[in-house]
């Protein structure tokens, strides 16, 4: 089977009213259009020739999948992938590892709210590795940065409330670790009575967030997010991550535990099939702190970039260490490349120009922003002019 998939967009208020519908040749909402989610994840499952993806894996899953996938994961698709379309920040967020996941799950399956509770934190029993790769300038918060690094800047800006809050990032009887979670929590749980002192950190970072510098950078984000969450200890937690600016095919992978948030940008993502998402601010959804500092990983790195690697002349893999999933850009320029990991259910979207799809007899061709899905018996070709996206299991 080799259909055109239809995927279904999420309105999330951080989205573009514009870059979607751009991608697909359609008009803009009148609202915000934040994901295009193209896969088999049962709440918000995409359509092949007029039926759920999902039930299709369902009826027969070795024959849509592959049985080697199902072997590894079980009766499902493993990843979904996405379109992610940000022109406001998104919330800070971490996923859970897989042990992280089944132990949460279980345990809110016996004692806690229902799973389409607004309370619920686990929403199945899966991890959520994933990984972005930009189709615009995009920028993002990723991980924490050396607490050293940041306490200096927290200095320069001379508010002395704030640099007691944060006086343990500096202090050399702590393992960095310890420095950074002992802030984080204390920032994240900060009491009513001393929530001024957000204002006064927001107050001091606008006199200085116009300087091209480190120190004026790192204000200008404390101003852009303060804009929008002008009363939230969160904002002061955000300050201690990584700021990161990704180019048009960069790509930045997030494993379980890393904390992270979207600023604005475009580009497509891929993830394990899980809907975890547990989230540490700059949102009005639900925050369980203990639970997020239970899965947090609190170790001060740099952002794992991922270096596409060519494969095949036009077809670049982004090598990540997630199971779950893999990724390749196809750069189609005349010549037919032959499309990898047959004997796996795949998805090829095309992201630029006209892509033409063959299996056997069958040719589909792809415009900007069109998908198909191939299962797994198909050996699947593409040629034109164009960019695409492919998403299969990450079975080696």
């Amino acid at each position: 089977m080799i259909e055109r998939l239809t995927g279904t967009i999420q309105p999330y208020a951080w989205g573009s009213h514009t870059f979607l519908a751009d991608l697909m040749g359609t008009e803009p909402d009148a609202g915000p259009q934040a994901e295009l989610w193209l896969g088999a994840h049962h709440s918000l499952p995409s359509t092949v020739g007029g039926r759920s993806l999902a039930d299709l894996v369902d009826a027969a899953p070795e024959m849509v999948v592959g049985p080697a996938s199902v072997a590894a994961f079980g009766p499902k698709l493993p990843y979904l992938l996405k379109v992610l379309a940000a022109d406001q920040p998104l919330s800070l967020q971490a996923h859970p590892s897989r042990a992280q996941a089944e132990a949460g799950y279980a345990r809110e399956q016996r004692s806690g709210p229902a799973t389409d509770s607004a309370s619920r934190i686990f929403k199945d029993n899966w991890p959520k590795p994933e990984m972005l790769c930009a189709l615009t300038e995009t920028e993002a918060l990723c991980g924490f940065r050396d607490p050293e690094q940041t306490h200096a800047l927290f200095v320069q800006l001379e508010v002395e409330r704030a640099l007691e809050l944060v006086a343990p990032l500096a202090d050399p009887d702590l393992q960095p670790a310890l420095r950074l979670s002992t802030v984080f929590a204390a920032l994240l749980q900060l009491p009513e009575a001393e929530v001024a002192i957000v204002g006064e950190v927001l107050e001091a970072a606008a006199a200085v967030s116009g300087s091209d510098d480190e120190l004026g950078r790192w204000a200008a984000l404390a101003t852009l997010l303060g804009r929008q969450f002008p009363d939230d200890p969160s904002v002061l937690a955000a300050l201690l991550l990584n700021r990161l600016v990704l180019q048009p095919g960069d790509a930045v992978y997030l494993p379980a535990g890393n904390l992270h948030a979207y600023l604005r940008g475009a580009g497509v993502e891929i993830m394990a099939n899980s809907d975890n998402v547990l989230r540490g601010g700059l949102t009005a959804k639900h925050i369980d702190v203990d639970e997020l500092l239970g899965i947090l990983d609190f170790t001060a790195q740099s952002p794992d970039l991922v270096r596409p690697v060519e494969d095949a002349p036009g077809l670049w893999r982004y090598p990540t260490p997630a199971p779950e999933f893999a990724l390749w850009r196809v750069d189609v320029d005349g010549a037919e490349i032959e499309l990898p990991e047959s004997g796996s259910g795949r998805i090829l979207l095309t992201t630029d120009g006209e892509v033409a799809v063959r299996s056997g007899q069958v040719k589909i061709v792809l415009r900007k922003g069109q998908s198909v899905f191939a299962s797994a018996a198909e050996t699947v070709r593409v040629d034109g002019a164009g960019t695409a996206y492919l998403a299969a299991p990450g079975l080696g």
